[in-house]
């Protein structure tokens, strides 16, 4: 039976099961799927039961705890093991704080037995959690440093508490700016083709009366050229060590209406965000999605069935189009081939 929850949170685990907020019926209902194997975590991201880089790699570390459980009396446990942990890392190729946390959890239980091993991995899931909602303060607080005044600023997709452990990353320092009294208003890109922005961010900034607007994403330019908002905030999936950020697909957009306007456009995301092994946005790689999505909404169809369509889920947005990134550990500035570096260091996997 699944327990009652008295906050709504993305992300709450028991001693037999994880439970992940079904953000695909947002706003309309609020309702958890119970995940006993690391399937049921595989498929809940596959189908954007839960996203956002950081829940979707705390969902993944629980995923690997589920499976062990699964395993328990299975021969060959750490090599099935194994196995396991490279179906869950592979269900989303583009966030990379998915394969992060997999590896990082699984790491810590080489060579333990294993009753040792089920119980080290879900107290990794939960310090995952845990650090997570306190990181996110963090960076919240950080991009407090980057506004004076009373501010107002555009957002794209969906940073906030449904995307992480809680509080959020690009969310969060809306939130902490919100809690400052410094916050006039937010601009809330709809976030086509799955309305995480209207669906997810609107539904959020409702929920604390933090002042906002909804508005779809061709009109971000128009809002811009008007002087209606002093700069954007947006989250991250990937980001490589030149600055190149693949997030949700618009963000380039976005990037580039704001430097045409001479808006500053930040990016907030932990240090696990950040790939060591991606040189630059050409070795990130970018994920494909159902046609559908495009060609219905919500089972209607809004286009000809019979109609090709392009579906990534992300894109890339260079460096040179971030003014800066926003982490737990501070604010990295350009030149961003030095600075990343520098900050993330050890940081990063």
């Amino acid at each position: 039976m699944d327990p009652t929850f008295e906050l709504v949170e993305a992300i709450r685990a028991t001693d037999e099961a994880l439970y992940l907020l079904d953000q695909r019926q947002l706003p309309d209902t609020v309702d958890y799927l119970s995940c006993t194997t690391g399937q049921d975590v595989i498929q809940a991201i596959q189908v954007l039961a839960v996203r956002g880089a950081p829940a979707i790699g705390i969902a993944g570390a629980y995923g690997l705890w589920l499976e062990s459980r699964r395993l328990r009396d299975t021969p060959n446990f750490h090599d099935e093991l194994k196995k396991s942990a490279e179906q869950i890392q592979s269900a989303r190729p583009t966030a990379v704080n998915l394969s992060w946390a997999v590896r990082y959890a699984l790491s810590h239980v080489q060579g333990l037995g294993v009753d040792d091993t089920i119980k080290t991995l879900k107290q990794i899931a939960d310090q995952l959690l845990a650090e997570d909602v306190a990181l996110n303060r963090q960076i919240g607080d950080w991009g407090l440093s980057l506004f004076d005044g009373k501010v107002s600023l555009l957002t794209h997709c969906n940073t906030g508490s449904l995307a992480t452990g809680g509080y959020g990353t690009a969310l969060g320092v809306i939130r902490s700016l919100f809690r400052e009294h410094r916050l006039r208003e937010v601009f809330v890109d709809e976030t086509r083709p799955l309305l995480q922005g209207a669906r997810l961010t609107a539904w959020e900034l409702s929920q604390e009366k933090i002042p906002a607007r909804l508005i779809t994403d061709s009109m971000a330019g128009s809002v811009m050229a008007q002087h209606l908002v002093d700069g954007v905030i947006v989250g991250a999936d990937r980001i490589a060590l030149n600055g190149d950020t693949a997030n949700k697909i618009g963000t380039y957009s976005v990037a580039v209406l704001a430097h045409y306007h001479q808006i500053p456009f930040y990016v907030a995301a932990p240090l696990s965000t950040f790939d060591a092994n991606a040189l630059s946005g050409a070795d990130i790689p970018i994920e494909m999605r159902n046609p559908d999505e495009i060609r219905k909404l919500r089972g209607v169809n809004i286009a000809p069935e019979e109609i090709e369509s392009y579906n990534p889920a992300f894109d890339i947005t260079p460096g040179r189009l971030i003014t800066a990134f926003i982490t737990e550990k501070g604010v990295i500035r350009p030149p961003f081939d030095k600075t990343i570096r520098d900050m993330v260091g050890g940081n990063v996997p």
